[in-house]
């Protein structure tokens, strides 16, 4: 079967068409406005299924170039940590403390559930291990890292069918997050009480420049690459930390200097370039994905993934939306949560960035969840994996 090899320019622009494709699609078909379903998912999907038909009949397979991808990945959250000050995370403290007691119950529900429903389906309980926070919550990053100790305890094809399982909840988090959230705002008759944003908006069209254009662009890649340094240092702590935790951070630490200084920062054109960063990343994401492996994983795995995606649906519905305020923050806040504990921090922003582009902004969702989820999941759900491991071996 012939093999096309695309370049780092080629996998790019093709990852823009497959935007551009989503987006036009998004706008003819009113199942996909009305449930939020982001541009970036649609033509990703639409792609990956056309490359999987190739696949299948033998007819060509497609190489990607993944540098970009990681690239756009470490600079939104770059742009995400810039978002991060203190004096926000202060204001909103009771929520963050509440949050992150929610989240890290979730991986521990998540590897119960995999683990006992491999025991009932008689697959080896370190494979529904894997399909629990090791994959969902914890991505592909995660199950590549804990696939190799799963295997040498028995657990046979660990690294595989953890990375086939991240690559159906990256999926799966970006489709259910946003009907989850829809369907509490209509339940609910949630509206949006914040009322800058549409203000916010005009000021960015009427005064970006080229100078201060030039001038975030240079300041978000000095931060990514002190970010860099900062996840170097975190990985030698002996946790596993992704690459973007220490952006993230870097970011924060820019703004709070910029804070404690009385400095003006750009963010007008920082949060632009950041969402140009989001929707390009999650095109080459979701246009790479590998369904053939999705395929390829046996009844009693799809069993497990699916319920994982069910579990995480009505865990957002009826326990974060509640805890969080049975408001229309909390709804936001619950596309979120789904996204992030089936996929990766980017798959909640996406959905709560499609529920606010419809119904209104919810600036404490868009600065709490990604904060308090992407640090506290990545320090708790490597240890929470280790104590199961234990348990199950």
């Amino acid at each position: 079967m012939p093999t096309l090899t695309l370049d780092v320019l080629q996998t790019v622009s093709l990852g823009v068409v497959v935007f551009i494709v989503g987006r036009y699609i998004k706008s003819k078909i009113h199942f996909l406005q009305k449930y939020c379903i982001p541009a970036p998912v649609i033509g990703g999907l639409l792609f990956s299924l056309i490359v999987f038909a190739l696949v299948q009949t033998n007819t060509l397979t497609i190489e990607f170039d993944p540098v970009l991808q990681n690239f756009f990945m470490n600079i939104f959250f770059t742009v995400t940590g810039f978002t991060i000050s203190l004096s926000v995370i202060k204001k909103s403290g009771k929520l963050g403390t509440i949050l992150a007691i929610i989240a890290v119950l979730l991986l521990v529900i998540q590897n119960a559930l995999g683990a006992g429903l491999a025991n009932l389906l008689d697959i080896h309980p370190l494979l529904g291990l894997t399909m629990g926070s090791t994959a969902m919550s914890g991505g592909v990053g995660s199950a590549a890292a804990f696939g190799p100790t799963f295997e040498n305890l028995g657990a046979l094809g660990g690294t595989t069918v953890g990375v086939a399982a991240a690559t159906f909840g990256l999926l799966a988090g970006s489709i259910v997050g946003g009907p989850v959230a829809k369907r509490l705002i209509e339940k609910f008759k949630l509206t949006s009480t914040a009322q800058s944003s549409d203000d916010e908006t005009k000021k960015t069209k009427e005064y970006l420049d080229q100078n201060r254009l030039l001038n975030s662009t240079l300041l978000i890649l000095l931060a990514a690459g002190i970010g860099s340094i900062i996840s170097y240092l975190l990985n030698l702590t002996g946790l596993t930390f992704p690459y973007y935790v220490g952006c993230l951070f870097a970011g924060a630490i820019f703004t709070n200097i910029a804070e404690a200084k009385s400095m003006t920062l750009p963010m007008s054109e920082i949060n632009i370039i950041g969402n140009i960063s989001l929707n390009l990343f999650l095109s080459l994401t979701l246009m790479s994905l590998n369904i053939s492996a999705l395929t390829s994983l046996a009844l009693p795995m799809i069993v497990i993934l699916l319920s994982q995606v069910a579990l995480v649906a009505i865990y957002a519905y009826f326990i974060t939306f509640r805890a969080m305020g049975k408001n229309y923050e909390a709804s936001v806040m619950a596309a979120g949560h789904v996204g992030v504990g089936l996929g990766q921090t980017p798959n909640a922003v996406a959905n709560m960035s499609s529920i606010i582009e419809e119904h209104g902004p919810a600036p404490t969702a868009w600065f709490v969840l990604p904060v308090i989820t992407v640090v506290f999941i990545n320090i708790f759900n490597p240890i929470i994996i280790t104590l199961f491991i234990n348990i199950l071996s």
